[in-house]
């Protein structure tokens, strides 16, 4: 234990919010520009340039309407950042803030879970019918997805309001002295149910998918492609859960746990702030990397992203991609199981 932790350790008193660096400000805005981009753009070729909609473009649309909904307020976190980590936007701000947050992660991670069970079913069960796989039933789920989203969203909000800390305004922070043991119960709410349960379910619909995949032998140099372009999409789904969303909710489990049981070691909680941080920005990556998935998951968009390049007057020679339904049906007329 170093000096300072040692004297408020013995005159009991708490660690006061330090500020962050302003770089952290800087990569904040850039990361969520560039997935305001990425993701404004995927929603107008969703909207505008494919014309019939199967299930899996339904949850892939919701997802980047998830993902598109936080940019508006990162410019509130980079004034937060440059303004000696003090919030002053007042109260109603900072609840919005909250419930916009907890909207767009807990919806990007349910959306991609749902996407990696649409894969699961849509391939390895592709003779069998299910829920997931009708257009209705998906648009209603999504429906009561979003409602449930925006109920606990305005939960998370009222729960958290604006709280003043050695005249510093804090919004959602560890040195919230009064919601410390509220966040320590929801924390892990929100860990098992919005990290680790959604990680196992889509570890275990990839991995088996995955497995499906690779035993494929196809002759045709196009499902070659498809099954290349499958597997792709199947890394790039678990490095969003691995590097965006875990890191996220272990380092905020960590600084919940030392806060709660060590208020006084400020040396620590204050790396632990800024780590959490580091992990926010980290997450925001996720809204750069999940155009990708459609990209690599779905036929139409890749053909409406073609015909959107001609309209700019863009010419390039993009890859045709296949969708899972695309793989499955290439594995019922092209391919041969071979069964180990």
């Amino acid at each position: 234990m170093n000096t300072s932790d040692s004297l408020n350790a013995s005159h009991g008193v708490l660690c006061s919010p330090e500020p962050q660096h302003i770089s952290l400000a800087v990569i904040l805005c850039l990361v969520y520009l560039l997935g305001l981009l990425l993701n404004g753009f995927s929603l107008w070729v969703f909207t505008c340039r494919i014309h019939s909609w199967t299930s899996g473009v339904v949850l892939q649309f919701n997802l980047a309407l998830s993902d598109a909904i936080i940019a508006p307020l990162t410019p509130l976190m980079a004034v937060y950042f440059a303004s000696d980590s003090n919030w002053v936007f007042g109260n109603f701000t900072c609840q919005l803030k909250i419930a916009v947050l907890s909207i767009h992660f807990n919806g990007s991670v349910i959306f991609l879970t749902l996407i990696s069970v649409h894969r699961y079913m849509s391939v390895v069960h592709f003779n069998r019918s299910s829920l997931i796989k009708r257009k209705v039933f998906v648009k209603k789920l999504c429906a009561g997805i979003w409602c449930f989203l925006i109920i606990s969203g305005i939960f998370y909000g009222w729960m958290f309001p604006v709280t003043t800390e050695d005249n510093h305004g804090q919004c959602l922070t560890i040195h919230q002295k009064k919601l410390i043991d509220a966040y320590f119960i929801i924390n892990f709410l929100i860990f098992f149910f919005w990290c680790i349960l959604p990680l196992t379910i889509s570890v275990f619909c990839y991995s088996r998918l995955a497995s499906s995949v690779s035993r494929i032998n196809i002759s045709s140099a196009q499902g070659q492609s498809a099954k290349t372009k499958s597997m792709r999409m199947i890394g790039i789904c678990l490095l969003i859960f691995g590097l965006c969303f875990l890191p996220l909710n272990v380092v905020r489990t960590i600084g919940v746990v030392v806060k709660k049981y060590y208020p006084s070691k400020c040396r620590l909680l204050l790396q632990l702030e800024t780590a959490y941080y580091a992990c926010y920005i980290l997450a925001g990556i996720n809204c750069c990397l999940d155009p990708l998935i459609y990209f690599f998951g779905s036929r139409n968009f890749i053909r409406a992203f073609r015909r959107s390049l001609r309209v700019i007057g863009v010419r390039r020679n993009v890859e045709n991609n296949s969708d899972s339904e695309t793989v499955s049906q290439t594995a019922k007329r092209n391919v041969t199981f071979t069964v180990s």
